[in-house]
């Protein structure tokens, strides 16, 4: 665990849910597994908060706990899980590409309180679509139990593992803690549920003065029966969504490659293998030509013999993303996962390269790439460069470790006029160091954005006021004149600095976005790799 992710876990974890969690969850990052006296001892904090603390994380999948041998609860904190807050957004934004507004906001629901059922997933999303809507409009509760169906069914949402009921017959003592177990088949079994009813709107009068909604009133009393489905509870599946980002890269690549009918080619495939092949598997399940025809989309009319052509010239590819693992069928092929990865972490590596480099140096880290050993007069020679510039670019290149340099002595002295000295690039270590850079980057863009918003925080406190005042007095019908007014509140040189900060943070968010993207190549890539070896 390096010091950046620590640092990003803390910024994420303050951000989310606050300071005491925040001081919690970095002592369980840094510390590893602790019994809660402990943690209680190390924090300074009372026994109360940590446990509250702990209660939020669990219920969030960030920490987990497992009883150690001499029967003592301990808690560890999961710092990947942690890091995965900062891919929300795009979690939230997917579905919303493929599921619609009522998709997006079960994903959004499920990500902001960690655990829920579906039925009350399916209450909570069903009124903020109706807040939404025209007056006399409502959404129907069976409307979002069908969008929360198709998540479950394409794995997007899955079920939380329970408690196993108590065996009676056994008389010993309970267990410290409980351990929790899922049958796999039950994963993405949806209750049969008969949810009847319309999203209501949110009454002005649950609101006091300050703004502030009433507390919450609890969901069945004593004379209310439970829902049916209450006990199970389900979650995001962020393996899933990982699984279709790195679907996406890998279309994308094809396409920048080929051409678009090759990546239509490469999505059916990743289409009819998603469900059946893991997310960490090396190769999708074999797929035959006849089979890839027959699930092309309906408005892709090429003939059988121009799919055979194309997946021929795939599978001919230097990069080869295809393979081809049998000639029944058609011709039997699979995709190479692990290779495509592999290839888009060193497009990734040479692109970083060429942008803080040059394109020269991106051409020596290619050519060292491509020949695995060089030495420095081979380097020059190769890549057509003189050779004080060529010397110049390795070094550069060698102390931000994107190459190294190997030794190889002639004789056991290692005396430098008998040793070879061969420059090389371990893709792997390239990958970590850079990754380690995503993390320092991100963090530093966090704590920009923070900055930002501090500095203007009296400005966009009256800006929020100015336009609640504004809605509610257009809620009441004001006239065009009392409205003026009120927008007059914000003079010109603040409405000014309002639009500059909201260019800023806007910046700030789309950096943040886009270097994650780079996180998720990098991460998927190590992963990958350390799975093979």
């Amino acid at each position: 665990m390096t010091q950046a992710e620590i640092k990003l876990c803390s910024l994420l974890l303050q951000e989310h849910f606050g300071e005491i969690v925040e001081k919690i969850g970095v002592h369980l990052v840094r510390t590893g597994s602790q019994p809660l006296r402990v943690i209680a001892h190390d924090t300074k904090a009372s026994l109360d908060q940590v446990k509250k603390a702990l209660c939020v994380l669990i219920h969030h999948n960030l920490v987990i706990y497992h009883v150690h041998k001499r029967g003592v609860v301990e808690y560890e904190a999961q710092c990947s899980r942690v890091l995965r807050m900062l891919r929300y957004p795009r979690y939230i934004y997917t579905t919303k590409t493929l599921y619609g507004d009522t998709g997006e906001l079960i994903v959004e629901e499920l990500l902001l309180n960690g655990k829920m059922t579906m039925s009350a997933v399916v209450k909570k999303v069903a009124d903020r679509l109706t807040e939404t809507m025209e007056d006399g409009k409502t959404m129907d509760y069976a409307e979002v139990s069908n969008a929360f169906v198709r998540l479950a069914d394409t794995h997007f949402v899955q079920r939380c593992p329970l408690v196993p009921d108590a065996d009676s017959s056994d008389p010993g003592p309970p267990p410290p803690a409980p351990t929790l177990v899922i049958n796999e088949k039950d994963m993405y079994l949806v209750p049969k549920l008969s949810l009847i009813g319309k999203g209501k709107r949110r009454r002005s009068s649950d609101e006091d003065a300050t703004g502030e909604p009433k507390a919450k009133k609890p969901r069945y009393t004593d004379n209310k029966e439970p829902p049916p489905d209450d006990g199970i509870y389900w979650q995001v599946n962020l393996d899933r969504f990982h699984q279709h980002f790195r679907d996406q890269a890998i279309v994308s690549a094809v396409a920048n490659r080929m051409d678009q009918t090759s990546s239509e080619i490469v999505r059916t495939m990743l289409r009819m293998s998603e469900v059946t092949t893991p997310s960490s598997a090396p190769y999708t399940q074999p797929l035959s030509s006849n089979e890839i025809f027959r699930s092309l989309p309906v408005g892709y009319n090429i003939s059988k013999q121009v799919l055979d052509q194309y997946l021929t010239l795939l599978a001919d590819d230097p990069l080869e993303f295809i393979g081809k693992s049998g000639d029944s069928g058609g011709g039997m092929f699979v995709i190479n996962l692990h290779k495509a990865l592999a290839s888009l972490a060193t497009a990734t590596l040479e692109s970083v390269i060429q942008e803080r480099f040059g394109s020269r140096c991106a051409r020596i880290f290619r050519l060292v790439l491509q020949k695995k050993h060089l030495e420095q007069k081979q380097v020059e020679d190769f890549a057509m460069i003189p050779a004080k510039e060529a010397k110049d670019m390795l070094y550069k290149m060698l102390s931000e470790n994107f190459i190294l340099l190997q030794e190889i002595p002639k004789t056991p002295d290692h005396a430098p006029s008998r040793t070879f000295y061969l420059y090389t690039v371990n893709v792997l270590s390239a990958a970590r160091m850079l990754l380690h850079r995503c993390y320092k980057s991100i963090a530093n863009l966090i704590e920009r954005r923070q900055f930002e918003t501090k500095e203007n925080k009296r400005l966009l406190e009256k800006s929020q006021r100015v336009e609640a005042i504004m809605a509610s007095m257009q809620a009441t019908g004001a006239e065009e004149v009392q409205l003026q007014e009120i927008e007059e509140m914000i003079t010109a040189p603040e409405r000014q600095q309002l639009e500059t900060l909201k260019r800023n943070v806007n910046k700030l968010d789309a950096s943040e976005i886009q270097v994650d993207e780079t996180i998720f190549l990098l991460e998927s890539y190590i992963e990958s790799t350390m799975k093979r070896q």
